[in-house]
């Protein structure tokens, strides 16, 4: 058997509009289409609701002399790939950058996450 085959977490790779940045922690993902909330009365359980929710790809990266991160600002129509440790694949297509955050310049990292409708998990 190999080693890994046993592998569940730790690497990720992430691809935006097919150019690759250095992932560097807190690669995250949510592929679900819609939230559910109970319904619940006086008399008691009376279903659920159901509404869509948008799925999200975000990851803390690294910066780099050729980048600018003003850039991700105008991501709005973006295909995302995030491939983990265990094999699986994330995708997301037609996604927006919903968050940039500041750059701490001492290990030359900040946060993005994108958002869109449809974002799926392929498995290895």
């Amino acid at each position: 058997m190999s080693g890994t085959q046993n592998r569940r977490a730790g690497i990720a790779y992430l691809s935006i509009d097919g150019s690759n940045y250095d992932v560097v922690s807190d690669a995250e993902y949510f592929a679900n289409s819609v939230k559910r909330e109970s319904l619940t009365g006086q008399s008691g359980v009376q279903g659920y609701s159901e509404m869509p929710v948008t799925g999200y790809i975000s990851a803390t990266i690294r910066d780099a002399g050729s980048l600018t991160v003003a850039s991700f600002n105008a991501m709005t129509s973006s295909s995302l790939v995030l491939t983990l440790a265990n094999g699986k694949r994330v995708y997301g297509d037609g996604m927006w950058c919903t968050e940039v955050e500041a750059v701490k310049t001492q290990e030359a990292t900040f946060s993005v996450k994108f958002e869109g409708v449809s974002v799926e998990e392929l498995t290895a």
